[in-house]
């Protein structure tokens, strides 16, 4: 077989593969059995008639189809990998471009690919992260979030205000029709917090036991959703709260410390270690972002439009499918589909943009990943479906997902080592040391110490990975799911 690369641009590739008819038999062989398999010969037995027989039945064209549809992708493959340079991240769009029975085919297969990047160096990097230091304040705040959750509820006979807990009945008509699931009793809800129906609180406020108000309010769900509404609300119950004094009493009640100054020192050191995770992870975070700014990344077009296309889908999907919904919802968000689409681009283009750096950058720190991070990763992937772990990798088995999970640990161990290479600091300047949440070097790194991003997680992910040792990854990110950019 022979094989040429001609590079279109810096992210597409055209393979040039030609097949002596000599190293196909083994195809020929493989099609007549398929199609002895197939086709009904008086005298012969299923699958046992002579190739000189079936293509007298049925021609030459069929048996030469069946080879080169067998053939194709594996010689495809094998010009991929003896092609070092070539790293194909998408599904290639093949052309035969001759069929010289007897002597050869030949055929084109044009494939994006990972483009060449240089990445700058790691120990010139800066990046300036967050203060960690805790306040009275927020220990404050720490111990009343846990008083309240050993407080105790009074009925009061007074108004209800921001705080209070209310008993209400609630029930909405559209056009003086009443809607039957927009109506409930006995609603427990606390006046102030939000999220129920816009003006409810605001109604609320001032209300006492056993009085109704009629207020206007837009639906935002079920058939109704967007018609505006008479919302009537009646209290039948008002409740505060009152919390347990701080003290030393309520210390032992609340935790397994004998005094409130226990409790508090203990509640001031986990904010001091939230606070450095919060710092590991801006750190982490702003170090990416640095590195691709500082970083030219010719984007793959095919990558990036199915991107585009699994988070299209996304948002879709969650209205069935159904586009008037869609773009209703989007009227609801004062935006247009046009707008939509423009921002879901640039999410896509900054995705893969993302996956880019961290591949070249595993690349060149040669990150590898052992069977136990992977487990790990899975498990802890699993513990977030709140699935068992054994059914979680059938699940990704079965949707050919493991060697997007292999890729995601490798990029959240290259950004690791970044963070590591780099200089850390503080506003004013001084270095900050991570070593302690980082590890002390790549191969004791623990990569779910700290907290994903937001923007794009792995276990959103729907790419199609197929790496292979000798550098040639297939058709990985072929479907460009929702990659792990930052993690």
């Amino acid at each position: 077989m022979k094989s040429t690369v001609e590079h279109l641009s810096p992210t597409r590739v055209r393979i040039n593969v030609e097949v002596p008819f000599d190293e196909l038999k083994p195809d020929f062989d493989r099609a007549y059995k398929k199609i002895a398999q197939q086709v009904r010969i008086p005298g012969f037995r299923p699958g046992k008639a002579p190739a000189r027989i079936l293509e007298a039945r049925i021609g030459r064209g069929p048996v030469l189809d069946e080879v080169v549809n067998a053939a194709i992708p594996v010689k495809y493959q094998e010009a991929v990998v003896t092609s070092e340079d070539v790293k194909p991240i998408g599904r290639p769009d093949i052309e035969v471009t001759e069929i010289a029975d007897g002597e050869r085919i030949a055929f084109t297969a044009e494939v994006d690919i990972r483009p060449e990047i240089t990445l700058p160096d790691l120990d010139g990097l800066t990046v300036e992260v967050d203060e960690t230091e805790v306040t009275e304040d927020e220990v404050t705040e720490q111990l009343d979030q846990l008083r309240a959750r050993f407080g105790t509820l009074a009925g009061v006979e007074r108004p209800a205000q921001s705080g209070d807990y209310v008993q209400i009945d609630l029930s909405a008509a559209v056009d003086g029709k009443e809607i039957e699931e927009a109506t409930t009793t006995g609603f427990s809800y606390e006046v102030g917090q939000g999220g129920l129906i816009d003006g409810i609180d605001e109604a609320l406020e001032g209300m006492s036991a056993d009085e109704e108000k009629t207020f206007t309010s837009k639906l935002v769900a079920g058939e109704h959703a967007d018609s505006d509404a008479e919302i009537t609300v009646k209290v039948t119950t008002v409740k505060e709260r009152h919390l347990p004094d701080a003290d030393d009493e309520f210390a032992q009640l609340a935790s397994e410390f004998d005094t409130l100054d226990e409790l508090t020192e203990n509640l001031r050191e986990r904010l001091g270690r939230s606070k450095r995770m919060e710092q590991a992870a801006q750190a982490r975070d702003r170090l990416l972002d640095k590195l691709v700014e500082d970083t030219e990344v010719p984007l793959p077009e095919s990558v990036v439009a199915a991107e585009v296309e699994t988070r299209t889908h996304d948002a879709v999907h969650a209205f069935d499918h159904d586009e008037d919904k869609f773009g209703e919802f989007l009227s609801s968000q004062d935006k247009t589909r046009e707008q939509f689409d423009t921002e879901t681009r640039e999410e896509a283009e900054k995705a893969v943009r993302y996956r880019l750096v961290l591949d070249t950058l595993a690349d060149r720190e040669e990150i590898s990943v052992g069977d136990q991070e992977l487990t790990e990763r899975i498990v802890y992937q699993a513990q977030q479906y709140g699935m068992a772990p054994e059914q979680f990798v059938q699940q990704i088995q079965q949707a050919g997902q493991l060697g997007v999970i292999y890729q995601d640990v490798r990029r959240s161990k290259a950004l690791i080592t970044a963070v590591r290479a780099a200089s850390v600091t503080l506003p004013g300047g001084e270095a900050v040391d991570l070593s302690d949440l980082l590890g002390p070097d790549e191969d004791e790194t623990t990569v779910e110490e700290i907290p994903a991003t937001d923007d794009v997680s792995s276990e959103e992910t729907a790419e199609t990975v197929g790496s292979t040792e000798d550098g040639a990854e297939g058709t990985a990110e072929e479907t460009a799911g929702k990659a792990d950019a930052k993690a």
